[in-house]
């Protein structure tokens, strides 16, 4: 991989983006993991303004010192980065009062679990709206393209995705060549939205080189029948969250309505 190419042709393309559309800068909600490092040092090399938002809600210690240590060396290298910290645990629990009670524990965590990103939606667009900024993504291409991991309308609510062409292991090496914190880079990936210690990988069943495995598989014609064992297993894991979640990664749909009916009115 041209990791220098790679990271000029983004760095390129989100600064011509902004400009084109006369946007100042750049809004990163930073988690602590290894997608939002990247996005948010991509931003830092455009030289546009980037704010750099911490939104903790019941988050693990070691989360929340990853995100502020990787703001700390953004700003240490690039004199266009601020940060901003905004505890959104108390609005969280807020909410959760007046949330009326459910029988099925299951659902009710996963809701919620999707309510904390969209909180933290909410608030980047507050800030990116206070100062012209744009709301960078920070899905890669296995999560937005391949097994939709992610909250619709939380964090792939977003202005553009920088990142979002890119697989896992791809969004390591380039973040590896740009000098992230090596605790970034060691952590096993998490969305963070549990409150608990659980990965990407034990909600999904699959490690993210399983699931390119199985994306690159699906995109050579290949089915369920040609493999067995782990291989069948990480497949069925892929293909049963790439059907679930088209919802997620397709364009919304629109009703139309044939000419004839229309001409009545």
């Amino acid at each position: 991989m041209k990791t220098q190419a790679i990271i000029n042709h983004i760095v390129n393309w989100l600064k011509d983006y902004a400009e084109n559309n006369r946007q100042k800068g750049f809004v990163v909600g930073v988690s602590g993991g290894i997608d939002s490092a990247l996005t948010s040092s991509l931003c830092a090399e455009t030289g546009l303004p980037v704010l750099c938002l911490e939104m903790p809600i019941h988050q693990s210690e070691n989360q929340v010192s990853r995100a502020l240590n990787h703001i700390k060396w953004l700003k240490n290298n690039y004199d266009n980065v601020e940060m901003v910290q905004v505890n959104l645990t108390p609005v969280f629990d807020s909410l959760l009062e007046e949330l009326p009670k459910v029988d099925n524990e299951e659902e009710r965590l996963m809701s919620l679990a999707n309510t904390r990103a969209r909180l933290r939606m909410t608030t980047l667009y507050y800030f990116a709206a206070l100062q012209d900024y744009l709301v960078a993504g920070t899905g890669n291409k296995v999560e937005d393209f391949g097994v939709g991991f992610y909250t619709k309308y939380g964090d792939g609510g977003v202005d553009l995705s920088p990142i979002a062409d890119l697989l896992k292991t791809e969004v390591f090496q380039l973040a590896a060549f740009l000098g992230v914190n090596e605790e970034i880079l060691e952590a096993p990936p998490t969305d963070g939205l549990w409150g608990d210690s659980r990965t990407d990988e034990d909600q999904i069943g699959a490690s993210y080189p399983e699931l390119e495995w199985a994306m690159r598989m699906k995109d050579e014609g290949k089915t369920s029948a040609n493999f067995k064992d782990r291989e069948k297993e990480v497949f069925d894991i892929f293909m049963d969250y790439n059907t679930k979640n088209q919802h997620k990664m397709q364009p919304i749909p629109v009703c139309e309505i044939p000419e004839e009916l229309k001409s009545s009115f």
